[in-house]
C-alpha cells in the first residue's frame, strides 16, 4: 500500500515497521537493486513509467509476435544466480535459460563467414580457416582476455569505485594491462587479418562503445563468451524481468507501472522520497535511481544544488551511439533460410570508417552493419506457428551531434535500406513474407526511456568514463541516493547492470526496523 503524504513531507501515522526504499525504474538494474534491498530488510517500491517490467529489456506483442526490445543474450548467468541466492531463491527454478551454440555468425562483405562457438578447438579451427598465420596470436589473445576479465570484471567490476583512492590503487594494474590502448589497437597487435580484427574487437558495440576508442580492458567480453557461454531465456529477457518482479512481490515489495518519477525529494540535506508526475509522494530514506544518470542529475535533482554532475558536466560527456531497430515478423518462414540462426552479424563494407561516421562525425552513413536476432529458432513461442520473429539493429549517431538526423523524415527510408541489405545478404525474398513491423529510432529511446540524446547505452565506456570516472553507485550529490544501471559503475550490458546492484548491496546498510 502506498503512503501518500503532504508536499511538506510530514510523517504519517501509518509508517510500516520496515524502512522504506524507492527504486526509480524497473529495468534489470532497478529490479536487481530492489531484490537486493528486499533481502536487506527494506520495504521496496519500484516505479516505472512503462506498462511493465524490463525497461530496455521489455517486450512488445504484435499479431502473435513477441519482440524482445533490447538485450537478447545472457553471457554471465552466475550474476543472476548470485542475485537469486542472495534472496534465498533458485534462479534456475524461475527462469528457463538455454545455452546457444553457435553463439553467432559474422557474414563479411566479401562473402566469407566467421562462426563463434563455445569450444576452443572449434574457434581455433575458424581462425585457422580464415588466416592460419594468426592462430598463435589468437591463442595469446585469449590469455589477454582472461587476464582482463579477472581484474576488470571480477575485481573492479564487482566492488564500489567511488573513492579516488580506489582508482589510485588500480592504476598500476591498468598500466600493466595497457588499458590506455583501444580494444581494436590491442586486437591488431595479436592478429593481422582484418576480418579477425573485426570479429575480435566489435564487442564494445554491445555496450555502446567505439572499439577504436574504448579501453582495451573490454576485450574481457571475449573471455565471458568463451568461459560462460551465450544463453537465451525462453520467453525473452522480459521473462527474467517478470521473474524478478515476482521475487520483489514475494519479499513484500511492490512494483508500480505507468508511474513516472518527477523529482527526488530532500529534507535536511538528504533523500526523503520521490514525487511522481501525478503528485503522489513516496517517502523513503533510501532512493535508488535506475534512470539514466544524466536524467537523474539534470531532471530528477533539478532543484538540488549539484557540485560534480551539473548540467554542463553531463552535457559534455561522450555518449554512446544511437540505435535504429527494425522489429518485424514473417509468415511461413520457419523452414526458410535454414542457414540463418539465432544471432547473425551482417558486416558492412567498412569497419573503421563506419564507426567514425557514427561516433565522431555524427552522420548517417550510406552503408551499414546489422545485428540480426531470430529468436524463433530457439523459442517458437515468440511467433505464430510456422512464422518467425526478427529484429535488425543498426548502430547510428545519437541525437546530440550537430545536424542530428531528422528521424521523422528518415525512419522509413532507412528501414527500406535495412530491408534491402537483408534481402541481398541474408534473407532473400524477405519482402514477400513480411507481416508485423515496428521501428525504434534514437528519438524513441529518448522519449520511451528518457535517454539523453537518445543514446542506446548511456555514457560511452571510454577509459576516462569508466570505473571512478563514471557516475558512482553512491551519489556524492545527495546522501541516501544511489545509482544502478548502464550509466553507472561498472557499465552497460546485462552483466554490468546486474552487477551494479551487487555493488549497491555493499553500499546500503542492512535495514533497521522503524519503531512504531
Amino acid at each position: 500500500m502506498l503512503t501518500r503524504i503532504s508536499p511538506d513531507l510530514a510523517p504519517t501515522a501509518a509508517a510500516a515497521q520496515a524502512p522504506a526504499a524507492v527504486v526509480i525504474g524497473a529495468g534489470l538494474g532497478g529490479l536487481a537493486a530492489a531484490m537486493r534491498l528486499g533481502a536487506k530488510g527494506y520495504r521496496v517500491t519500484v516505479v516505472d513509467r512503462l506498462p511493465g517490467p524490463g525497461g530496455r529489456g521489455s517486450a512488445l506483442w504484435r499479431g502473435g509476435h513477441r519482440f524482445d526490445l533490447g538485450p537478447t543474450i545472457v553471457t554471465v548467468p552466475q550474476v543472476f544466480r548470485d542475485l537469486w541466492a542472495a534472496c534465498g531463491r533458485d534462479f534456475d527454478a524461475d527462469v528457463d535459460l538455454r545455452s546457444l551454440d553457435p553463439f553467432y555468425q559474422i557474414r563479411f562483405d566479401d562473402g566469407s563467414q566467421f562462426t563463434a562457438r563455445a569450444d576452443t578447438a572449434a574457434m581455433q579451427a575458424e581462425v585457422a580457416r580464415l588466416s592460419p598465420g594468426d592462430l598463435a596470436g589468437y591463442t595469446r589473445f585469449l590469455r589477454d582476455a582472461e587476464a582482463r576479465y579477472g581484474f576488470g570484471f571480477e575485481d573492479l567490476g564487482r566492488r564500489p569505485m567511488h573513492r579516488f583512492a580506489d582508482l589510485l590503487a588500480a592504476l598500476p594494474r591498468f598500466a600493466a594491462l595497457r588499458a590506455d590502448r583501444s580494444v581494436h589497437a590491442h586486437v591488431a597487435r595479436r592478429v593481422r587479418d582484418p576480418r579477425l580484427r573485426m570479429a575480435l574487437s566489435f564487442h564494445p558495440l554491445f555496450i555502446g562503445g567505439d572499439p577504436f576508442h574504448v579501453t582495451s580492458m573490454y576485450v574481457l567480453v571475449n573471455h565471458l563468451e568463451k568461459a560462460f557461454g551465450v544463453h537465451y531465456a525462453i520467453g525473452g529477457v522480459v521473462a527474467i524481468a517478470e521473474a524478478m518482479a515476482r521475487v520483489i512481490t514475494a519479499q513484500g515489495g511492490q512494483t508500480l507501472y505507468g508511474a513516472e518519477a518527477d523529482e527526488i525529494l530532500t529534507r535536511n540535506g538528504r533523500t526523503a522520497g520521490v514525487r511522481l508526475t501525478d503528485g503522489t509522494i513516496l517517502t523513503a530514506g533510501v532512493v535508488v535511481s535506475n534512470a539514466d544518470a544524466g536524467h537523474t542529475y539534470t531532471r530528477l535533482l533539478r532543484r538540488h544544488p549539484r557540485r560534480r554532475w551539473t548540467n554542463r558536466h553531463v552535457d559534455t560527456r561522450r555518449w554512446s551511439m544511437g540505435l535504429f531497430v527494425w522489429y518485424f515478423g514473417t509468415r511461413g518462414t520457419r523452414g526458410l533460410w535454414p542457414d540463418v540462426g539465432h544471432h547473425t552479424i551482417v558486416s558492412g563494407p567498412r569497419y573503421r570508417g563506419l564507426l567514425q561516421d557514427i561516433f565522431i562525425r555524427g552522420r548517417l552513413a550510406p552503408d551499414m552493419s546489422l545485428y540480426v536476432h531470430r529468436p524463433s529458432v530457439t523459442d517458437p513461442s515468440c511467433a505464430p506457428a510456422g512464422d518467425d520473429t526478427f529484429y535488425a539493429l543498426s548502430p547510428v549517431p545519437h541525437l546530440g551531434h550537430a545536424d542530428a538526423v531528422d528521424w521523422a523524415a528518415e525512419a522509413e527510408p532507412y528501414r527500406a535500406r535495412v530491408q534491402a541489405v537483408l534481402e541481398d545478404r541474408l534473407l532473400p525474398g524477405l519482402g514477400a513474407h513480411l507481416t508485423e513491423s515496428e521501428v525504434f529510432t534514437p528519438e524513441t529511446f529518448r522519449d520511451r526511456y528518457l535517454s539523453p540524446f537518445g543514446s542506446g547505452f548511456s555514457i560511452e565506456p571510454r577509459i576516462l568514463q569508466s570505473a571512478w570516472f563514471r557516475p558512482h553507485n553512491i551519489s556524492e550529490e545527495l546522501p541516501g541516493l544511489f545509482l544502478v544501471g548502464a550509466g553507472t559503475h561498472p557499465g552497460a550490458g546485462l552483466p554490468g547492470v546486474i552487477t551494479s546492484a551487487e555493488v549497491l548491496g555493499k553500499l546500503v546498510p542492512a535495514a533497521q526496523p522503524v519503531a512504531r
